[in-house]
């Protein structure tokens, strides 16, 4: 059997995922047929059916989920591959690149680089500002070195140590029915509209639902706008258009005069840790793990303040 190539992995993959060829052709900028002559060639190649076609639907056999599950991590190792030799590269040294979405991090991300920094033995940290979502992909394909995440829902190939918990709190616009109380439980807002954060898969969406805790999460309550950041999420609530569950921190790292945040009683709370590849060796990466527990040690009494 040949070896197989990249290009039939991301062929394949796509195929997979969108369970339509005329999707997956656009998504790959290619023509429908030549994706489909590709896709036979890849199973004739393989000696099985990958897929299973009729006129209304595509689906995967047991072999094609198989080979979904293994092309995935092999074309992350691809990318990483390739964006780690682009990065090493570089003009001007080595680089320790840390991603992080604005807000995330609880204030710590400062302490954290000055602790990791503070010896001079390590390379100097280059932050990368991603969207939501986009932390952990940056890790898995090489763009970054470790980030740090609230709530890894999927540790494919990645490692993490807790560095703090904190309560999460409803967020509700100013003028709600309840924003005068000082504690909520979470069936007191069953039926309110919550704001989707774009790209979200279904644990996602029960997290920023508070509805994670329960041991089968019921349906999702009605959704309200797209949303991409906690601003724009803030602007949302505020003019009454849902209400939103957010770590206590975030009363003080985003102020809005426009809503109040409510401890809420039985909701799970929210968690930030710092996570890299499994499969890294690099002592920079070892010497930010160990600088952000560091710090870790002493956030939780000041979180406590906030909750």
């Amino acid at each position: 059997m040949n070896d197989l190539e990249v290009r039939e992995l991301r062929y394949f993959t796509a195929v997979a995922e969108e369970l339509n060829f005329t999707r997956a052709a656009e998504r790959l900028g290619i023509a429908q047929p030549p994706l489909s002559r590709a896709i036979a060639a890849l199973e004739r190649k393989l000696g099985v059916s990958l897929l299973v076609r009729t006129t209304r639907q595509v689906e995967l056999t047991s072999a094609g989920r198989v080979l979904l599950a293994q092309a995935r991590p092999a074309l992350e190792a691809m990318a990483a591959a390739a964006h780690r030799t682009v990065r090493a590269g570089r003009s001007g040294g080595p680089r320790l690149c840390v991603a992080v979405k604005p807000g995330s991090h609880a204030g710590m991300l400062s302490p954290i680089i000055a602790a990791y920094e503070h010896d001079g033995r390590w390379p100097p940290v280059e932050v990368l500002i991603s969207r939501w979502g986009d932390q952990e992909a940056m890790v898995r394909d090489g763009r970054a070195d470790v980030t740090l995440l609230r709530e890894l829902m999927d540790s494919t190939g990645l490692d993490s140590e807790l560095l703090l918990t904190e309560p999460r709190h409803a967020v509700l616009p100013r003028g709600h029915r309840l924003a005068g109380r000082s504690r909520l439980m979470r069936s007191e807002l069953d039926g309110e509209t919550v704001p989707v954060w774009q790209g979200a898969d279904a644990a996602h969406a029960a997290y920023f639902a508070a509805l994670d805790h329960l041991p089968v999460p019921g349906p999702l309550p009605p959704a309200g706008p797209e949303i991409t950041d906690v601003t724009q999420l803030l602007e949302v609530v505020a003019f009454g258009m849902g209400v939103a569950f957010l770590p206590a921190s975030a009363a003080e790292l985003f102020p809005h005069d426009g809503v109040v945040h409510i401890p809420v009683a039985d909701i799970s709370p929210s968690r930030l840790v710092v996570t890299w590849p499994r499969a890294s060796r690099s002592r920079a990466v070892a010497a930010f793990v160990r600088a952000a527990t560091e710090v870790a040690e002493s956030a939780p009494l000041a979180l406590v303040a906030l909750a």
